[in-house]
Formats: structure tokens, sequence, C-alpha cells
């Protein structure tokens, strides 16, 4: 039952970063595009690969922490959801050019960075 704690709790964090997120870049670049998600998105992705690629073997990364920062963090910071509704809101605005950008960019940020940490010397 434990496991749930770390998972819950995990999440409620990575989800009010998120949230902390998306309104300080509203803040600094505008409603125009959906800059927070993107950013915890590609910061969530980077984080996962590092902890999955640069903790292997090491005693203080339980499983415990595992489900706390990989399950519930990082699952709780980013967000598929809100990237496809907003990616819908903007196709809806006529605003075509910025949708595809957001579904391009995100995509190739966030494999990009897995993928290069996949492939580092462990």
């Amino acid at each position: 039952m434990i496991v749930y704690l770390y998972i819950f709790i995990g999440g409620g964090l990575g989800a009010v970063s998120r949230y902390g997120i998306g309104r300080i870049s509203e803040h600094l670049l505008g409603n125009g595009f959906p800059y927070g998600t993107l950013i915890s998105n590609f910061l969530s992705c980077l984080l996962l690969g590092i902890l999955l690629y640069y903790s292997i073997g090491l005693k203080w990364f339980s499983q415990e922490m595992k489900l706390f920062m990989i399950v519930g963090f990082c699952g709780g910071f980013s967000t598929f959801s809100t990237f496809s509704l907003e990616t819908i809101q903007l196709f809806k605005s006529g605003q075509n050019m910025e949708a595809v950008l957001n579904i391009l960019i995100s995509l190739l940020l966030c494999l990009s960075i897995l993928l290069f940490l996949s492939k580092q010397k462990l």
C-alpha cells in the first residue's frame, strides 16, 4: 500500500511543478503557443532519461524512489493530454503552423533527448 503513497506524492509534486512552469512561461513568453507544456514535457523526458539510464546500479535509488520519481513525478510533470488539447485548440483557432510546430518540436525534442541519453555509456 505504501507504493501508492509514493506514486501519489510524486504525481502531485509533478503536477504542481507543471502548473508552475505553465504560469511562468505564460507570463514570460505569452500564451500564443503552449510553451509551458512543451517545457514540462521536455524536462520530464530529460529527467526520465537521466533517471533510467544513469541510476542503474545506484544503491540509493531504491524501488520506492523509482516509483516516486519515474511513475509519480515524471508522470505528473509531463502531460500528453494537455499537449493534445492545446494542439487541437491551435488548429481550431486557425493557427495551423503553430499546431504543426508544436507537434514536431514536442516529438523531436522529447524523443531525441531519450534517444541521446539511452546511447550514453552507463
